[in-house]
């Protein structure tokens, strides 16, 4: 017998919570980098990013993890911009991509051109950044949050009128 008080199941948001196809993703999560450059990515991630993902050079010194939903919208974005604006930003997030796929501990493996980019180097942090998450070197993470003032968090909460 149903519980008459049990409320109805309610769909995730388009484009939210739906394996593969993205999601909210927020959360701070330390890591351990091993030796041959695998980082876990937390199961509250891999859900929503699918059996596979796309790791690429992101901005302020992370790199950007994106299920294959977002990697297609960047893909059409970025190739939708006039050759001349556009080269810059396609050499950049596309030229040392990697397509990953975890192993069955939930790790997956960084390529070396983006370890360096993110100066990553054992102690590494995913933090979940809305339609993506992230991974940062460890201290890295905390200097950004460190340089981070309530100046710039207001004058980005007034873009958005909130």
């Amino acid at each position: 017998m149903e519980n008459p008080a049990a409320l109805p199941e309610r769909p995730p948001a388009p484009g939210l919570g739906r394996k593969g196809k993205g999601g909210m993703f927020s959360g701070e999560y330390r890591h351990n980098m091993d030796p041959k450059g695998r980082v876990t990515v937390p199961s509250k991630f891999r859900e929503d990013l699918g059996e596979r993902f796309y790791v690429c050079k992101g901005l302020d010194g992370c790199l950007f993890v994106l299920s294959q939903e977002q990697w297609d919208k960047l893909v059409e974005k970025v190739s939708a911009m006039p050759l001349a604006q556009g080269k810059g930003i396609q050499r950049y997030f596309f030229s040392g991509a990697a397509e990953v796929e975890p192993d069955k501990q939930g790790r997956v493996l960084i390529p070396p051109n983006l370890r360096e980019h993110a100066g990553l180097q054992k102690d590494v942090t995913l933090i979940g950044a809305a339609t993506r998450a992230e991974i940062w070197d460890t201290e890295r993470w905390e200097a950004y949050n460190n340089s981070q003032t309530e100046e710039d968090l207001q004058e980005a909460m007034n873009c958005l009128s909130f």
